[in-house]
């Protein structure tokens, strides 16, 4: 069995160490109040048999916390007093030196929370390592000095999160769709280096990728670019190759006729779109950000974006290459083709595509094919979505946080340049549990916490105020964002609905179970649901009332905070059944892992409650392997263009670097009762001999993820 230390590093269980802690303050007190020899060897045997049966490695924390509950109930109050003096002391003397052991544990990769901690940055890599250890230093100051006492308290039992603190010391925001149709038409500047319009659809890929890297490097979140503004350069290439045509023609003696010359060039203008794309894909992989990972890059894909005629035709020429170019997939080191991480991709699907007929109905079948091998593209719905977002169809930023919709002084439409100033996400499982099932105190203890995300919020607001341009120039003077003058602040661009500011959720599921008594899915549970959610969304409009600041409400991705939020609500309530008893909560408004539910059934229902959710909301069907059954894809596909915004399906797509195998890798328990994965052919163990690619938040993650996550992916049901 093993423990995880407060270092974050992982442990063997000794109950000898614990023997010793209970032996020392049962010394301290006098022989009458003192635990006998059968009672201490009592409490041993029920905290090790607790810990036995717990589903996750346990922390310290947790195991003191039986030791105390065991003393308490053999009635030897003076022995658990002293106990408790001697942690609290023991707490005292740790405190000021925590964030040098996190950091050791860090630099000797032996910190098992962090190697899990985010399922695409690898922690041995030492870009990864620096920006963990300068994260470490930025929690520690946003803790002692940023942040109320309450706030922190709030976020450390896990009633709230706090979202990256660990680049909150920083003036950073969190994600943004870049202007690329900026930056390519009127020029950029890249590393202080003027990069003209390009001349070419290649030269205008290699620059968009090099600016995701910079633009990756200076804020915390996910980005999105629009094949759309890379689409007009195709017409560059074009009139280029048409006129080197003529001159080669005409010097080789042969006859120029514009057919000819037409023809030639578009075989020219084919391998350069394949250029064009490759760069795309095998930059956004290669390149590192300065946080040591890939860019958190979303790539999207809408032909009505576009006007009819060879521009529309240009980009569905483009897209095309794009999904033939992810369905082939990248080698790894071993020289087998693997799903990539990055970029996601996003496909629109319309009128002129979705039915079998359809103009652009091939791209739609290749999306499918796609989809089935590669979990890419997700699916937005124009449909739905310009009922829901003013007649409008846009990109979310990263995996699924999405702008409001707002007007430029201009009254335009405008979402290219806009950002995400930061996320504090509200745990409804636990304002429930502190209800203790009383309705009234239910909505007093939700305004409660509110408060505390209001104001945290209003810290990330105040945090970006007055920040300079000059912090990132490629985002507030070159374009990506704003064209801002030298030493202007950002300020502008806070207010008036520029940007957005999120009110994340998680654990609906979970918070109505324990209210009612049964899911959100059903009749008893479903209205107290949407109520909840109408309720967050009022508190949203409030304080946009009163601050002029878009706060947005945002169905939260949750990665290691859901085995966080997890972990303390054991902590606090126990274990409750069908609410605290797994190592996760569920994202956001999502039906539960387990609930066994259809496809169609479980879009449906989701799609009222990604209404609700404006700021950010995606919903997934689970499926086995689809390569065979495109036709069932595609239905879903078009089920979704018919009933709700945003959607994925979720396949599998691994490979066993040891015997080779390719199919789905398995989750099993092993000796100890942690979750590892598994070959099903050969028996491998080894994560560093295998390449698992899981989508877990919207996007896909291929560094493995912590036990809280893993035992979540390990009970999902298949909804087809």
């Amino acid at each position: 069995m093993k423990i995880i230390k407060r270092s974050g590093t992982e442990d063997a269980f000794d109950i000898q160490k614990i023997e010793a802690a209970i032996r020392k303050a049962n010394d301290s007190v006098i022989d009458y109040e003192r635990l006998s020899d059968s009672q201490i060897q009592n409490i041993l045997i029920n905290v090790e048999k607790a810990c036995a049966n717990m589903k996750h490695s346990p922390g310290v924390e947790e195991i003191q916390d039986m030791v105390e509950n065991q003393i308490m109930s053999n009635k030897a109050f003076n022995v658990a007093r002293n106990y408790i003096t001697y942690r609290y002391k023991r707490e005292i003397i740790r405190k000021s030196n925590s964030t040098d052991e996190q950091i050791l544990s860090l630099l000797e990769c032996n910190n098992e929370e962090v190697k899990q901690e985010n399922s695409n940055k690898n922690p041995t890599v030492n870009s990864v390592q620096r920006d963990y250890m300068a994260g470490e230093v930025s929690k520690d100051i946003t803790r002692r000095f940023l942040l109320p006492p309450d706030i922190v308290e709030a976020h450390e039992k896990g009633m709230i999160h706090f979202h990256d603190s660990d680049y909150f010391a920083q003036h950073m925001h969190n994600c943004c769709l870049v202007n690329l149709e900026d930056m390519l038409q009127n020029g950029t500047v890249i590393s202080e280096t003027m990069i003209d319009r390009p001349k070419s659809f290649s030269t205008a890929c290699n620059i968009a990728t090099q600016a995701v890297a910079q633009i990756a490097s200076s804020q915390y979140g996910g980005q999105s670019i629009s094949l759309s503004h890379l689409a007009p350069f195709v017409q560059v290439s074009r009139e280029k190759f048409r006129k080197q045509v003529r001159v080669e023609l005409a010097a080789a003696g042969v006859e120029v006729t514009d057919e000819r010359v037409n023809q030639i060039a578009e075989l020219r203008v084919k391998e350069e779109i394949n250029r064009g794309v490759q760069v795309i894909q095998y930059q956004v992989i290669t390149l590192m950000t300065t946080n040591g990972q890939a860019p958190f890059i979303t790539v999207f894909m809408y032909l009505n974006e576009v006007p009819e005629g060879q521009l529309r035709d240009d980009l569905a020429a483009v897209i095309e290459e794009m999904l033939h170019q992810r369905i082939l997939g990248v080698k790894n080191e071993k020289g087998v083709y693997i799903t990539p991480a990055f970029p996601k991709l996003i496909y629109v699907l319309e009128e002129d595509n979705i039915r079998e007929g359809s103009r652009y109905w091939y791209l739609t079948k290749l999306a499918a094919e796609c989809t089935s091998k590669r979990m890419v593209p997700d699916y937005i719905s124009e449909k739905i979505m310009k009922k829901l977002k003013q007649g409008n169809c846009y990109t979310c930023m990263g995996c699924r946080s999405f702008l409001t919709v707002y007007k430029d002084e201009e009254d335009q439409f405008k979402f290219y340049g806009r950002f995400n100033q930061g996320v504090v996400t509200i745990n409804l499982v636990d304002v429930a549990c502190s209800s203790g099932k009383d309705m009234e105190k239910f909505w007093e203890i939700l305004d409660e916490r509110l408060d505390l995300c209001y104001r945290a919020l209003l810290i990330r607001n105040e945090r970006l105020k007055g920040t300079p341009s000059d912090v990132a120039p490629i985002l507030w003077q070159n374009g990506a964002l704003a064209r801002l003058e030298k030493g202007e602040t950002i300020d502008k661009l806070l207010y008036n609905g520029y940007s957005t500011i999120s009110l994340g959720y998680a654990g609906l599921c979970e918070c109505t179970r324990y209210m009612k008594g049964v899911s959100h899915t059903e009749p008893g549970g479903t209205e107290f649901a949407l109520s909840v959610m109408r309720y967050l969304n009022d508190a949203c409009a409030r304080w946009k009332q009163k601050h002029n600041i878009d706060f947005s409400l945002y169905g939260t991705p949750l990665e290691t905070t859901t085995y966080k939020f997890a972990k303390c609500l054991q902590k606090r309530f126990g274990i409750i059944r069908g609410v605290t008893d797994k190592n996760y909560i569920t994202n956001s408004y999502h039906v539960h892992v387990t609930e066994e539910m259809n496809a169609f059934d479980k879009l449906k229902f989701e799609a009222q409650f990604q209404e609700l959710s404006p700021g950010g909301a995606i919903s997934y069907v689970e499926v086995p392997n689809m390569q065979d059954n495109l036709e069932a894809v595609l239905s879903v596909m078009q089920f979704i263009y018919d009933n709700i915004m945003y959607a994925e399906l979720n396949t599998k797509s691994d490979y066993c670097m040891e015997c080779g195998y390719s199919g789905e890798i398995k989750i099993v328990s092993d000796n100890h009762g942690k979750l590892i994965w598994e070959c099903p052919n050969c028996g491998n163990h080894d994560q560093n001999m295998m390449s698992v690619a899981r989508r877990t938040c919207g996007y896909i993650g291929t560094q493995f993820w912590n036990q809280g996550r893993t035992q979540e992916i390990k009970e999902r049901v298949l909804h087809l």
